[in-house]
Order: structure tokens, then sequence, then C-alpha cells
């Protein structure tokens, strides 16, 4: 049965510090819903109502569109190991990009990355706990080395210019404000 909680409580967080993956959903007022997987070290609880994590250059930039129009975002964890449990945290958040205001002190508590497009800063109003019987066990083996070797590969240049043939509008043709 699903529970509902007004903030992260610590067993709260400590689940989601245990979890390899979390997916993050957001939408704009119209067009598609897009859910995404996030995995390495990307994500901290830094607070009983606030989540934020690091967002690493990928094929795609549809949060940061959304946000643009809606500032709404959940984010979920779900157990494939021993507990069944999926969690969710709903509420509202901010895109930082490189050069704003609390850039500097939030991107300090993430490895760096060279490939950090945005962070996002996340205000939680609920969090809701279900069972998560029907999620499979599944076995983590490690992170996987394919971004930083895309990384290593490429200079801040490339970066860049990658963001601007891949990151500027979402599917729905929506700006997406990564600057270049």
């Amino acid at each position: 049965m699903a529970k509902q909680f007004p903030q992260i409580d610590e067993a709260h967080r400590k689940f989601i510090e245990e979890q390899h993956i979390f997916f993050t959903g957001s939408a704009g007022p119209e067009g598609r819903v897009n859910i995404s997987p996030k995995g390495m070290d990307s994500l901290r609880v830094i607070g009983p109502n606030r989540i934020v994590w690091m967002n690493i250059t990928g094929s795609g930039n549809e949060t940061a569109g959304h946000l643009l129009e809606s500032d709404r975002m959940t984010l979920m964890w779900c157990s494939f190991t021993t507990r069944p449990l999926i969690l969710r945290c709903y509420g509202n958040a901010r895109t930082l990009h490189i050069g704003d205001a609390g850039w500097d002190e939030l991107a300090a508590l993430f490895p760096a990355h060279r490939s950090a497009r945005q962070i996002f800063d996340m205000s939680v109003d609920r969090v809701q706990t279900s069972c998560g019987y029907a999620v499979p066990f599944m076995d983590y083996r490690s992170e996987r080395d394919t971004m930083q070797k895309w990384v290593d590969a490429k200079s801040d240049e490339d970066i860049r210019a990658y963001w601007v043939e891949k990151n500027q509008k979402t599917i729905d043709g929506k700006p997406t404000g990564v600057p270049v």
C-alpha cells in the first residue's frame, strides 16, 4: 500500500543513497512526457525537502526544456535487490548552468565532470513509497565507462559544439536554455 510523507526522512535518504540508478520525469504543458534513467554519482539529498542532481551531457536535454515551461519534476528509485520498495519524490525544480549563482556551491557536492551540463535543484513537497513487489531482482555489476571515454576523447569546445547540435531543443522543438 502506498504511503505519503511531507519530506524525506532518514530511512528514505538511506534508501536513495543505496540505489545505483534513479529515474527523472518531467513534462511541459504540452508535448511529450520525458522519463530518463540516471546513474553515476550524480545525486545528493541535501535536506528533508531538497535534492540536487548534476546532469551530464547526453543525447537529449528534455528536462531542462520542460523546466523552462513548467517546473514540475518527479524522481523515482526502485530496489532491484533485497527489500521491494519504490520511492518517488514530487516537487518543483530549477535549472542551474555553469556561471549561474549557486552553481559553484552545488557543483562542489559532486565529482568534477567536464561534460556537466546543468544542475537541477528540486524542492520536494511530497514523498511516496509503494511496495515494488513486481520489480524484478537485478544485480549491479558496475558503472559504465562509456561516458567518460566519450568525454576524454573530446575537447571542451567539442562538448559545447555537441550541445549546440544535440541539446538546444527538446524532441518537441522547444528551447532547453543550455548555454553555448
